[in-house]
């Protein structure tokens, strides 16, 4: 689906399925270097089980125009622009990595607007270290491939992953690559300074915990990107949050746990 947002094509999944006015509507916001077929599972289900899905590519990604936005700040105030777009009044935000920021600040610039919050492999601060930053501005095929380790497990899925033929690694790998190759503006640079410069993660936070605005948070216990403990700020002042831990996962919940991530979410969706 395409939507018209500050005069750029935006493209939306929605699962095969027409917006409904009297359907809940979730909103899938992916993370640096990625696009909305990281969501590809879990999007699938909840369009075809009585929800409006909206799985974005942010500006500068995947199928929608415009440069990449350099701030998390300018994301979320984009977000919002593309609820109005859309007609939607008031979604459920569900956020990975940079888009768990930018579901937060979403909530801090239009709390009326978000009903629920779900920040997948999230961490605030999200600080990406100069190594990091330099490679993805100067090398950015290499810092693709460092992130991509980073972010999974372990090099050997099979036997234990369930896709007969499938590498999450491979798949991982060449969706950065592709994402690198249609907008060579240094997307991946731009992305991680966004998340590194984030600064008003706590204040938001604050403001979810005073509105008690249902939140989830699901982590990886072998997340590398965004270690467990860096998730310690948001949980602790977002009190009332429900915490999952998914076991044998890294930063790539969606890819390597698909099905745990898909259940956690149904039930905190559907609560």
């Amino acid at each position: 689906m395409l939507i018209n947002v500050h005069q750029q094509a935006v493209y939306c999944y929605t699962g095969g399925k027409a917006l409904t006015s009297t359907l809940p509507t979730l909103v899938f916001i992916h993370g640096a270097q990625n696009d909305h077929s990281v969501w590809g599972l879990q999007s699938r289900y909840f369009a075809h089980h009585g929800y409006n899905v909206l799985a974005v590519d942010l500006p500068g990604h995947g199928r929608s125009q415009g440069p990449a936005l350099r701030s998390v700040e300018a994301m979320a105030t984009w977000l919002l622009a593309l609820l109005d777009a859309a007609n939607i009044a008031q979604a459920t935000l569900i956020g990975h990595s940079m888009g768990s920021l930018i579901a937060l600040e979403t909530y801090a610039q239009a709390p009326q607007r978000v009903n629920k919050l779900c920040l997948i492999g999230t961490a605030y601060p999200m600080k990406v270290s100069d190594m990091l930053l330099n490679t993805a501005r100067d090398e950015e095929h290499t810092a693709i491939d460092m992130v991509n380790i980073w972010s999974h497990t372990s090099i050997s899925h099979k036997p234990a992953f369930p896709g007969p033929g499938f590498s999450v690694l491979g798949g991982s790998k060449r969706l950065m690559q592709r994402l690198s190759k249609i907008n060579p503006d240094q997307l991946f640079y731009t992305d991680f300074f966004a998340c590194n410069a984030y600064a008003n993660g706590e204040v938001a936070a604050q403001m979810v915990q005073t509105h008690q605005c249902p939140t989830l948070f699901v982590i990886g216990k072998k997340d590398m990107m965004t270690p467990p403990k860096a998730t310690t700020t948001l949980t602790k002042t977002i009190s009332h949050g429900t915490i999952v831990h998914i076991d044998n996962c890294g930063h790539s919940l969606m890819s390597e746990q698909p099905d745990a991530v898909l259940d956690t979410l149904i039930s905190f969706v559907k609560a």
